[in-house]
C-alpha cells in the first residue's frame, strides 16, 4: 500500500558536486609551491643578512688586527726610544774609561785596582754590545758622511783630498742601523790660494 501525501525530496540544481581527487591534489601542489616560494625568499633574505653580518665581522676583525699591530709597533718604538736614551747616557762614561786607560802610565797597568778598572770597562762594553751597540768604524782617508760623522774642524791636510776624514776626535756609536751618536772628526779642505799683493803700488817712485 503506497503512502500518499508525503512529498519526496528533490535534488537541488544549484549544489556543486564533491571535489574530485585530482582537484584536491592540484590544490595541495599549489599550496606546497607557494610555501616553497616563501621558504626560498626567506632563505635568500637570511643568507643576505648572514653575509652582511659576516662582512661586518670581517671588517671589525681587520680593524682590530690593524689596531693591535699599531699598538705593538708603538710599544716597540717606545721601548727602542727608551733603550736609546739610556745608552746615550752611558756613552760619556765609556769615553771617560777610554781616556783614562789611554793616558795611564805603563808602570801602573799591572796594579790590581787598575786591572779592576779595566774589567769594569770591559763589562760595560760587553753589556752595550749585547744590546746591539757598535762603534762607527772610521779611518783616515774615509769620505765624510754627514749621516755618520760630525765635522768639528775643517783644515788643509797634506796627503788628503777635500772632504776626506783626517782624524777621529770622538768615537761614534750606532744601535742596529740607528746612529746613537755621530763620530766627531776633522775633515780636510782645499788649501786657500796665496794672497796676491795689491796692484797699483809697485810702479810709484819717490818724488
Amino acid at each position: 500500500m503506497e503512502e500518499q501525501g508525503i512529498p519526496q525530496p528533490e535534488a537541488q540544481g544549484g549544489e556543486s558536486a564533491s571535489p574530485t581527487p585530482q582537484g584536491a591534489v592540484a590544490e595541495a601542489e599549489a599550496a606546497l609551491a607557494q610555501q616553497l616560494e616563501t621558504l626560498k625568499r626567506e632563505l635568500e633574505e637570511a643568507r643576505a643578512q648572514a653575509q652582511e653580518y659576516l662582512e661586518g665581522w670581517q671588517r671589525e676583525r681587520a680593524a682590530f688586527a690593524n689596531y693591535r699591530k699599531r699598538v705593538e709597533a708603538e710599544r716597540a718604538q717606545f721601548a727602542a726610544e727608551a733603550t736609546a736614551l739610556f745608552i746615550r747616557k752611558l756613552l760619556p762614561i765609556l769615553d771617560d774609561f777610554e781616556r783614562a786607560l789611554q793616558t795611564l802610565p805603563d808602570n801602573l797597568r799591572h796594579l790590581t785596582w787598575v786591572e779592576g778598572v779595566v774589567l769594569i770597562y770591559r763589562k760595560l762594553q760587553l753589556a752595550l754590545e749585547s744590546e746591539g751597540v757598535r762603534p762607527i768604524e772610521v779611518k783616515p782617508g774615509d769620505p765624510f758622511d754627514p749621516m755618520l760623522h760630525e765635522a768639528v774642524l775643517y783644515e788643509p791636510a797634506e796627503g788628503f783630498e777635500e772632504g776626506q776624514i783626517v782624524e777621529e776626535l770622538q768615537k761614534g756609536y750606532r744601535l742596529g742601523e740607528r746612529v746613537l751618536r755621530p763620530t766627531l772628526v776633522k775633515v780636510a779642505r782645499r788649501p786657500e790660494p796665496p794672497s796676491e799683493p795689491p796692484a797699483g803700488n809697485g810702479g810709484e817712485g819717490a818724488s
